[in-house]
């Protein structure tokens, strides 16, 4: 099922979801989430809010295509705690500098565990949810729908974790830059905005040099540096003789009582040991 996100951690999270959700609803949520079924959906104070298109369904007595408010938040981290997680995180130059280059170190959740909690959901007690909907389920496949939704936005943007989970991309960046090791990344890590400079035209215009008096024509047609010579071989050629060997001990052309394959050994042997100073 988790094939439905992209990198690492969407894939996570999915995990999380499909451990306490009910199968039947988490289908029919992936239908939701790939659909036009979800109308709103936006990013409010570390909650998720959308507005979810819900079925007719005459039996149970809705003729009108109903619309319900649908919200998930995951259980946010305590600043006090956020401190000893950045703590954790400023003490590694990898998290550091891929943390400032906005990507997510695939270990990130060593430090989290350190400090006694998960970067990524992992149960029920990670999620607080809810619906408008009838379904006596938590979650229904409106949530579902909505969390899949989420897992594709975590694909493109997985900093939005951070803000669900309390802080934001731009307050983590700021707290790592004020360490030792984040100051020493962060100047490095300023890009240098080269600014465009116009030109006269689209090709390069040669330029002429004038040539030294004294510059004799041997001079100019061969250099004034020597070319290094080839460096000496280290051993002899090497002949794979694979052609040779094919033909096998006795093949049809042979008439010799030895074998064809042991006398041409002793040829190559005689012939490369004589002529081992020519190569």
């Amino acid at each position: 099922m988790a094939q439905q996100s992209k990198t690492w951690w969407g894939q996570k999270f999915i995990q999380a979801l499909e451990s306490f959700c009910d199968p039947n609803r988490l289908k029919r949520g992936r239908s939701y989430a790939n659909s036009r079924k979800i109308i709103n959906f936006e990013k409010n104070k570390g909650e998720i809010l959308a507005r979810v298109r819900g079925s007719v369904n005459p039996y149970f007595g809705v003729y009108k295509e109903p619309l319900y408010k649908t919200e998930v938040k995951i259980a946010p981290i305590p600043k006090k705690d956020w401190t000893k997680i950045i703590q954790k995180l400023s003490t590694n130059a990898g998290f550091v500098s891929r943390l400032l280059l906005n990507e997510i170190p695939e270990n990130i959740e060593d430090c989290f565990e350190e400090a006694g909690y998960n970067f990524l959901p992992r149960s029920s007690r990670d999620f607080q949810t809810d619906c408008t909907c009838p379904d006596w389920s938590n979650p229904c496949k409106h949530i579902a729908g909505v969390c899949y939704r989420l897992a594709e936005e975590l694909d493109h943007d997985p900093f939005l974790l951070f803000e669900l989970r309390g802080l934001s991309r731009e307050a983590l960046q700021k707290e790592l830059k004020k360490t030792p090791l984040g100051k020493a990344l962060a100047s490095g890590l300023v890009e240098d905005r080269i600014e465009p400079e116009p030109v006269a035209s689209y090709y390069t215009v040669p330029e002429s040099q004038a040539v030294p008096d004294s510059l004799s024509l041997k001079e100019f047609w061969l250099g004034s540096k020597r070319i290094p010579e080839a460096p000496p071989s280290r051993g002899g050629a090497s002949v794979s003789g694979i052609v040779v060997k094919k033909q096998g001990d006795n093949p049809e052309f042979w008439d010799g009582d030895r074998s064809f394959l042991e006398t041409m050994d002793d040829i190559y042997e005689r012939v490369r040991t004589k002529y081992k100073n020519v190569l």
